[in-house]
């Protein structure tokens, strides 16, 4: 089909999205990002370097270019109501309203819906809406808490009580927060990520994939926007029951079916973040797009078209039977500059060497005079993909350590050792 669509968004989950769109025939992809992509700015026809943010200056965009379709990478333009304006000029999007992605971008709202409208898996909360209430309620809890403000973070605001941080820090922290937080038990468990194509009433579930946000092996250090990534052949993980997975995929359809009786239909990808506890699956929080690595895992493995799958979701009309995935491991490893999350070194020259067929997604990293070069944040991802998680780990951490230059990255991400350590963990808890 020929089809002309722009892709919002410039790290390396937006590169995976317009790779995967750029594999049907007939696209005619245009880009907006903040920074130059080189991986994406070499699959568009046309460019705009603008704020992800500014939402009549990509409006104005999308009509000079005559784009039928939008998908929108970032969560901060969804909040800023960028859906909501290119509908208005008769763009369809692959994303929800500024009112649906409130599950993600309000975490009082999420819990209070998931309360009300009695869904499964919800935390032990308690929602703030000044620093003396937060303070108060702190000082009289006892056992650890997540502590979560209330807007957007970039997965990097939330901060646990009796692991990351003591009792004084916690109130340190709200201090600096100076706004609404949300409160709640903290989750014992194994995270693990379920993202699924949504239309507003069908849910068509991806493989299940786990993050990796601690920015040091084993495992310690402080939470990052994510520093890789790995999925199973089977599209399961081994420490999640056929149970466990049906609660949370069943958690997900209750979300859709309230977000549209509500008056809030969801359209786009809905992201649920879950932690495996003792007694099943509780969320520990929904985002509303595509995970940054997670989209690379999956997207990866996708054997449908892209674009199919956007018709189905933008008319409200799709079904299963577009959606398909190789029954392939996946792992993914990101380059990050030396010093990130907290001090990264910005301006430092990278090469790639030998990659071993594994897939390169850009990230964070300027291009310039045909070098690379570090930026502040997450540079670039590999991903290595194999019939089984040895494989596909051996090919991802080859292509990443080929990578000379002030950078690093988690070589444990896919080992054996770590997922056997994940598997134990689910063991003793229950």
């Amino acid at each position: 089909m020929d089809m002309k669509i722009l892709v919002v968004g410039g790290g390396g989950r937006e590169h995976a999205i317009a790779q995967a769109l750029c594999h049907s025939d007939g696209v005619k992809l245009f880009s907006v990002m903040a920074k130059k992509n080189p991986g994406i700015f070499n699959l568009a026809s046309k460019t705009f370097i603008q704020k992800e943010t500014n939402v009549p200056q990509i409006v104005e965009f999308a009509k000079e270019v005559g784009v039928e379709y939008a998908f929108i990478g970032p969560e901060a333009p969804l909040e800023s109501g960028i859906v909501d304006n290119l509908e208005n000029e008769g763009v369809a999007c692959v994303g929800p309203t500024r009112a649906a992605a409130r599950l993600e971008t309000d975490k009082g709202f999420c819990r209070e819906m998931m309360e009300r409208h009695h869904i499964a898996g919800c935390p032990h909360y308690r929602i703030c809406h000044n620093i003396g209430e937060a303070i108060t309620f702190i000082k009289e809890y006892t056992g650890d808490l997540a502590i979560k403000p209330i807007g957007l973070t970039g997965g990097k605001g939330v901060r646990i009580m009796g692991e990351q941080i003591d009792r004084d820090g916690a109130l340190t922290y709200i201090k600096q927060l100076r706004g609404k937080v949300v409160l709640e038990e903290r989750l014992i468990g194994e995270e693990f990520t379920l993202q699924a194509f949504v239309d507003g009433t069908h849910l068509v579930p991806m493989p299940l994939v786990q993050d990796h946000k601690r920015a040091y092996e084993g495992d310690i250090g402080p939470n990052t926007g994510g520093m890789g990534s790995y999925s199973m052949p089977d599209h399961m993980l081994p420490f999640v029951t056929k149970s466990d997975y049906d609660k949370a995929l069943a958690i997900m359809h209750s979300v859709v079916k309230v977000m549209g009786k509500i008056g809030n239909p969801f359209k786009g990808i809905l992201y649920g973040q879950f932690m495996n506890s003792a007694h099943g699956p509780k969320v520990i929080e929904f985002n509303a797009r595509f995970g940054d690595p997670e989209a690379m895992n999956v997207l990866s493995l996708l054997k449908s078209n892209l674009t199919d799958i956007v018709v189905g979701i933008t008319d409200g009309l799709l079904s299963s039977s577009q959606v398909k995935f190789d029954n392939m491991a996946t792992v993914c490893k990101y380059i990050v500059p030396e010093g990130y999350p907290d001090t990264p070194n910005v301006g430092d020259v990278l090469t790639i060497g030998k990659t071993d067929g594994a897939l390169l997604y850009y990230a964070n990293v300027e291009e310039k005079g045909g070098k690379l070069y570090t930026q502040t944040s997450r540079t670039l991802a590999f991903v290595g993909i194999g019939p089984n998680l040895q494989e596909a780990e051996r090919r991802a951490e080859k292509a990443a350590s080929s990578v000379k230059g002030r950078v690093r990255h988690r070589r444990d991400i896919g080992t054996a050792e770590l997922l056997t350590k994940r598997c134990n963990h689910m063991k003793e808890l229950r």
